[in-house]
C-alpha cells in the first residue's frame, strides 16, 4: 500500500496485492473439460470449492444442460456452506476481529478471549467436515465434476453432521451478540454492490448477477439490473472493477441485494447487532459476516436434513461446442468463470474471475477515504487503520494480513 500526503489532504492512495500471476487459464487451454473442475480447484485455499463449482457449472452451461437432480443440487450448496463456514470464520477471527479488540493478532484475543476463538475454531472445524464429507476432503476438493459428483456420501453420513449444526446455529448466534458489541469507525461509502440473486433463497451457487445500491427509501432494489452469468463480462471490467468508480462482491454485496432472503433469525441477530437492510459502512463486515455464518449454519442444517442419496451422482455428459459462464459467492465475494469449448470437449479459453481482483478500485478508495479521515492519527496508527481497510473486503492471507509495505510518502 502507498499513500502520498500532502497539505493535510491525502493526494494518492495505491493498493497492491504483491502476488504473482497464476495463470491457470493458459493452464487450462487444450486441456478436456473434465479436468477443469480438479485444477480449478487448486487455484485457492480460501475459495476451492467456489472455483470448482463455478468450473462445472460454467462447462454445464456450455454443453447446453444443467443439474436437475435436487439431491446433487443440495450437495453443492451444502458443499458452499460449508467452505463459508471456513472462510468467513477464518477472515473474522483470525485475520480481522484483532482490530476491533486492541490487539495485534488473533493470539492476543485468545489469551484474553479464549471463549470466543474456541467457538470459532468448533465452527471452522464443523466447516472443514462438510467439505470432507461432501468435497472428499478439507481442502482442493476432489469430489466435483462436470455433472454432479464423483461419488455420493450416504445419508447416515451427511444428516450425522445434524447434531453438530444444531449446536453452531446457537453458537453462530452469540457470535452475532458478540461483535454486535464492538466500536466501529464512522465511514460509510456510496457503493455499487455486485453479488447473485436468486428469487427464492440468499444466493450462494445459483442465480443472476445483480448491480444495485441495495434498497432505496421504499424499500425497493435501487440504481439496479439484473444480467445473465454469461453477460457478466460485457458488462464488468474485472481487472479495475466496473467501467467507471469500481464495484463492490462480497459479504456487504451480497446482504443488500438478499436481505429479504435472510432466515427470520438471521434478520433478527441483524437487528441485535444494529444492522439495517443495507451496510455501507465497510469495517462493520465483520458483522455482515457474522449474520452470513450463522445463515450458513441455518441453511447446512436445513440442507442435511432433508437430505437423500440420489440415483446417481452425476448425471450424463455429451460435449459440443460451446461457450458457458457461472457465478458462485465464495465467502469473498463473486466467483466467476467462463469457458468456450469445441466440438471434442477440449478447452479453447478460459477466463477466471476471483474477488478480491474486482474489489481493487474499492479498497483503494476506501484507503483514500479511511486515511483522509484519520489525518490527525500517528503514522503508525494511521498504518494499522489503512490496514484494516483492507482487511475488511479482504478474506485471503495475502491480501489482508499485515501489510508490513505501506509507505506513507508526507510532501
Amino acid at each position: 500500500m502507498f499513500l502520498r500526503i500532502k497539505d493535510n489532504a491525502v493526494r494518492d492512495a495505491k493498493f497492491s496485492l504483491g502476488e504473482p500471476p497464476r495463470h491457470f487459464e493458459v493452464l487450462l487451454r487444450g486441456r478436456a473439460y473434465s479436468d477443469a473442475p480438479d485444477i480449478t480447484a487448486r487455484m485457492s485455499g480460501a475459495n476451492p470449492a467456489a472455483h470448482s463449482l463455478a468450473a462445472s457449472k460454467a462447462l454445464e452451461a456450455a454443453f447446453g444442460t444443467s443439474v436437475d437432480c435436487s439431491s446433487v443440487t443440495a450437495l453443492r450448496r451444502l458443499l458452499c456452506c460449508g467452505e463459508w463456514l471456513q472462510g468467513h470464520v477464518f477472515h473474522s477471527h483470525f485475520l480481522h476481529v484483532a482490530d476491533f479488540m486492541g490487539y495485534d493478532d488473533a493470539l492476543g484475543v485468545a489469551r484474553e478471549h479464549p471463549r470466543l476463538i474456541e467457538g470459532a475454531l468448533r465452527i471452522k472445524k464443523l466447516g472443514n467436515e462438510i467439505m470432507d464429507v461432501v468435497g472428499g476432503r478439507a481442502v482442493h476438493p476432489v469430489n466435483l465434476k462436470v455433472g454432479g459428483f464423483y461419488r455420493a456420501p450416504s445419508r447416515q453420513r451427511v444428516r450425522g453432521l445434524g447434531e453438530s449444526l444444531k449446536r453452531a446455529v446457537d453458537e453462530a448466534a452469540g457470535i452475532v451478540r458478540s461483535f454486535g458489541a464492538l466500536t466501529f469507525p464512522d465511514y460509510e461509502a456510496d457503493y455499487t454492490f455486485v453479488a447473485l440473486h436468486h428469487p427464492q433463497h440468499y444466493a450462494i451457487e445459483a442465480g443472476c448477477v445483480r448491480s444495485g445500491q441495495g434498497r432505496s427509501g421504499q424499500g425497493q432494489n435501487s440504481r439496479g439490473r439484473d444480467i445473465a452469468a454469461l453477460e457478466f463480462e460485457a458488462y464488468f471490467d474485472a481487472e479495475n472493477g466496473r467501467r467507471g468508480p469500481g464495484y463492490l462482491v462480497g459479504p456487504l454485496a451480497r446482504y443488500a441485494l438478499n436481505f429479504d432472503q435472510l432466515t427470520p433469525l438471521c434478520k433478527e441477530m441483524a437487528a441485535v447487532a444494529g444492522l439495517g437492510p443495507v451496510v455501507r459502512n465497510p469495517f462493520k463486515s465483520i458483522l455482515v459476516r457474522a449474520v452470513e455464518t450463522l445463515y450458513a449454519c441455518e441453511e447446512a442444517l436445513r440442507l442435511t436434513q432433508g437430505y437423500e442419496e440420489p440415483e446417481s451422482p452425476s448425471m450424463d455428459i455429451t460435449p459440443r461446442a460451446g461457450h458457458g459462464g457461472a457465478g458462485i459467492e465464495a465467502p469473498g465475494g463473486l466467483c466467476w468463470h467462463r469457458y468456450d469449448i469445441n466440438e471434442g470437449g477440449r478447452i479453447l479459453g478460459a477466463r477466471i474471475v476471483s474477488p478480491t481482483g474486482q474489489n481493487h478500485k474499492v479498497i483503494e478508495a476506501d484507503l483514500r477515504g479511511v486515511a483522509g479521515m484519520s489525518l490527525g492519527l500517528s503514522d503508525e496508527d494511521l498504518r494499522r487503520r489503512c490496514e484494516q481497510a483492507v482487511r475488511n473486503h479482504a478474506p485471503t492471507m495475502s491480501s489482508a494480513g499485515h501489510c508490513l509495505n505501506l509507505s506513507i510518502d508526507h510532501d
